[in-house]
């Protein structure tokens, strides 16, 4: 932690590491005041749309995703900038998140991973189909990967996708085994391995699938139940040992399938975010039950900004909410708006 942690971040990093339901709002209307005095182009964008103080968390105005890609968001000067993947803009269009300190995104990735993702297991053997920390730096999701096989990895746990692609023989070996295996990987990756495979594997029972999406905006597209099938069916496990995690560059939390824990793949927030739907036209929420575009309220986020408005479309419940997938250009034409206001007299 560095040496002039302000007294919000400490107070979010108490939080995570002691959840307290009550003391969410008033920490995260701290966080907010906090961001409006040391981030200047978030207090930019709450002035052109006439906020300057909040009264509650839920008017705590969410940015739109894509202002990452258009400006500095963090409130000192970064220790670890993670980029967004997306490249069809090119490389200088990516997002980019900037973390004073890695406190916040360390303390809050582990126990919503091991509540959703091992809650019956101490340690086990991993293959991860995500490239390691020493290969892409820049990836939030590389960071995480690294962490999860460092503290819950069992002997010969492995990464087994590299720049060059996928490692066959990595997974040959692990796959020559008689202990439950957990891979983790991107649907894009998943996808790679089945096709590799020359034959089904069938994995010992208690084995399972972390699941980070990402298919959306590739040339190659699977249907979600498409994809569990074809778990099942060349790997052995079946669809309620897939657990799907949801994250974003531009949030320091991570969002999992309840499905090991409850029958159902709503995602769950941790205790720490709060998350509801946003209507694309107004930016306002959106009741339960509705859908709109999901926006996050992250008190991780204490070094950046807060409450991230996202390009993805959901139902949010009271406990969690459903992925729909990318909205259409068409309905982001709020998101544009409020990027135009962040802009407008930089």
């Amino acid at each position: 932690m560095i040496a002039t942690t302000p007294p919000s971040v400490l107070s979010a990093l108490r939080f995570i590491q002691e959840p307290d339901y009550d003391r969410f709002e008033p920490l995260a209307l701290e966080i907010f005041e906090f961001q409006m005095a040391r981030n200047e182009p978030y207090r930019r964008y709450c002035s052109h749309r006439g906020i300057s103080r909040a009264q509650d968390w839920t008017s705590i105005p969410p940015l739109p995703a894509r202002a990452f890609k258009e400006c500095d968001l963090w409130t000192a000067p970064p220790e670890r900038t993670f980029l967004t993947s997306g490249t069809t803009r090119g490389i200088e269009k990516r997002g980019r998140h900037g973390l004073p300190s890695l406190d916040l995104y360390a303390a809050a990735w582990e126990a919503p991973f091991r509540r959703h993702v091992l809650p019956d297991l101490q340690r086990m053997r991993i293959l991860s189909l995500i490239p390691g920390e020493d290969e892409m730096p820049e990836s939030s999701l590389s960071y995480m990967a690294t962490r999860i096989i460092e503290r819950f990895g069992a002997a010969g746990s492995c990464v087994a996708m590299g720049n060059e692609g996928l490692r066959s023989r990595l997974i040959d070996h692990a796959f020559n085994t008689s202990e439950p295996l957990l891979i983790l990987g991107t649907s894009l990756a998943m996808a790679a391995l089945l096709e590799a495979l020359p034959r089904p594997v069938m994995l010992p029972a208690g084995s399972r699938i972390m699941d980070t999406g990402g298919f959306k905006g590739r040339a190659r597209e699977t249907e979600r139940n498409t994809l569990l099938a074809h778990y099942e069916e060349r790997l052995g496990i079946p669809p309620r040992n897939v657990v799907g995690e949801y994250g974003m560059t531009e949030l320091s939390s991570q969002f999992y399938e309840i499905q090991l824990l409850a029958p159902t793949r709503r995602f769950s927030e941790p205790s720490w975010v709060r998350t509801r739907a946003i209507d694309p036209e107004t930016l306002r929420p959106l009741p339960f039950g509705e859908r709109g575009l999901l926006a996050h309220w992250d008190l991780a986020n204490a070094w950046t900004v807060l409450a991230v408005l996202t390009e993805d479309v959901g139902v949010v419940y009271e406990d969690g909410f459903v992925l729909e997938g990318r909205a259409p250009g068409s309905e982001l034409r709020g998101c544009s708006l409020a990027t135009e206001e962040l802009l407008d007299g930089r």
